[in-house]
């Protein structure tokens, strides 16, 4: 094994400040993150752990959300992108995007795709429109899905092929059961598309909150590495929402433990390299 380098990028956190938006996926259950989570809080712990910069992602539907974490980015420049929501069945999405990229960090769009009614929901024709509007921009996008979510990519891959796209927190395995099927063998399938990565991120919330071990993420870590290998993996802290789990450190040194049968070099990719060139973060 190789002595672990510092991640330098933590390409997937979030914000939320509850007295400016609402989050209605923030259920009474989730005490602990129902308060403001704002950069003044992550910034000495993205330092303890030798983080250089962060990934913003969205938290709710609602495009100020964007504007509102890009307007602290000159305060805070190590947050080095934002991912934002826009309604990808929008009429004008063409001219929204080409004002998104004025500014320089935003990055890239997410929809929570998990909490549509619809499993198909991707490969709806409005959908699918907007999908081909965000590659024409080459504007990536970041898949939020669930295990049944992943036997649909490859058809909305032949349907949007020139498409960047990341799948978050390795599309939520149920690591707490063990399970490892379908999982694996849909996962089998996507990683065979270069245009498909995959964040290793959001892992100890899927697991055992209470009782979980560095170890039970092994399993899954290393078949995304067999499957999609390092150079199209990135890793993700997922804070706040690992808080439901564990702190913020516990969540590196996690990854850490579980991406230690790969090179410094390799490592250096996953702990931020592959984020640099996939969300093409500008030069700080």
């Amino acid at each position: 094994m190789n002595a672990n380098p510092k991640p330098t990028v933590d390409a997937h956190q979030h914000f939320w400040d509850l007295d400016q938006f609402e989050y209605p996926w923030m259920t009474p259950d989730l005490a602990v993150l129902r308060r403001n989570y704002l950069p003044a809080e992550l910034s000495p712990q993205i330092r303890r752990v030798g983080i250089d910069r962060t990934v913003f992602v969205q938290a709710q539907m609602n495009s100020a959300e964007s504007d509102w974490v890009l307007s602290m980015t000159a305060e805070h420049p190590w947050i080095a992108g934002v991912v934002g929501w826009l309604d990808l069945t929008a009429d004008d999405l063409d001219e929204q995007l080409s004002r998104r990229r004025e500014h320089p960090k935003f990055v890239g769009v997410r929809h929570p795709v998990h909490d549509e009614s619809d499993e198909r929901w991707l490969l709806r024709d409005d959908v699918i429109r907007g999908l081909q509007t965000l590659a024409r921009h080459d504007m990536p996008y970041d898949l939020l899905l669930r295990p049944p979510h992943l036997k649909h990519i490859p058809e909305l891959v032949r349907r949007v092929p020139n498409l960047r796209m990341v799948i978050d927190h390795l599309a939520k395995p149920l690591i707490a059961r063990g399970e490892l099927e379908p999982w694996r063998s849909d996962l089998a399938e996507i990683a065979r598309l270069p245009q498909i990565h995959c964040k290793v991120s959001g892992m100890i919330t899927e697991a055992d909150q209470a009782e979980w071990r560095a170890a039970d993420l092994l399993p899954y870590v290393e078949k995304v590495v067999e499957l999609f290998g390092p150079e199209r993996l990135m890793f993700g802290s997922d804070w706040p929402v690992c808080r439901l789990a564990g702190e913020y450190s516990e969540v590196v040194a996690s990854a850490r433990y579980a991406l230690s049968m790969l090179t410094a070099n390799e490592q250096a990719a996953v702990f931020g390299r592959n984020a640099v060139s996939f969300y093409r973060l500008p030069t700080p």
